[in-house]
């Protein structure tokens, strides 16, 4: 877990240490691009987002890391993830295949792509953005908020965290 800091590091729980480094160098990035960003954030589908982001103005992005190739050519729900944010990444560590990514199963027309190591992060391919409508947006960004201030009410009391 020495990849984040300790109040992130439960959400990358059990996950390979490589994904950790990707959510950690992502963070960095957005966070100089004034998104802020939470990991593993259920969506009303049913769905889990690996990192959430939401910047000034209100947009959301939403960052699906891969550190397998196994993995990425498996992925068939990131489509679900389209109707709950303004624009889609891939995340990958460096050194990952890009090859896959031009393909049309992975979405090139609807998703970027971003490479990352623990201290940083670049878009490699940037995303279009696909507005959402106003009230997905107003529903969003409350569920962020909310999600975000329960986080740091487990941070500040720990019997609260296994609430969320």
């Amino acid at each position: 877990m020495a990849s984040l800091p300790d109040s992130a590091a439960a959400c990358f729980d059990g996950a390979p240490v490589a994904a950790q480094d990707v959510a950690r160098g992502v963070t960095r990035m957005f966070f100089r691009q004034d998104l802020f960003a939470l990991c593993e954030v259920p969506l009303p589908n049913g769905r889990r987002a690996d990192m959430v982001a939401i910047c000034g103005k209100g947009l959301i992005t939403i960052v699906e890391i891969k550190v397998s190739r196994a993995d990425l050519l498996g992925d068939r729900k990131w489509p679900d993830y389209l109707d709950y944010c303004d624009r889609y990444f891939w995340a990958v560590p460096a050194g990952f295949p890009l090859v896959d990514f031009d393909g049309e199963a992975l979405g090139p027309d609807c998703s970027g792509l971003i490479v990352a190591d623990r201290y940083d992060a670049a878009v490699f391919r940037d995303a279009p953005w696909r507005k959402l409508a106003p009230a997905r947006r107003k529903a969003e960004t409350l569920r962020f908020a909310r999600r975000a201030a329960r986080r740091l009410a487990g941070d500040l009391d720990p019997g609260l965290a296994g609430l969320d």
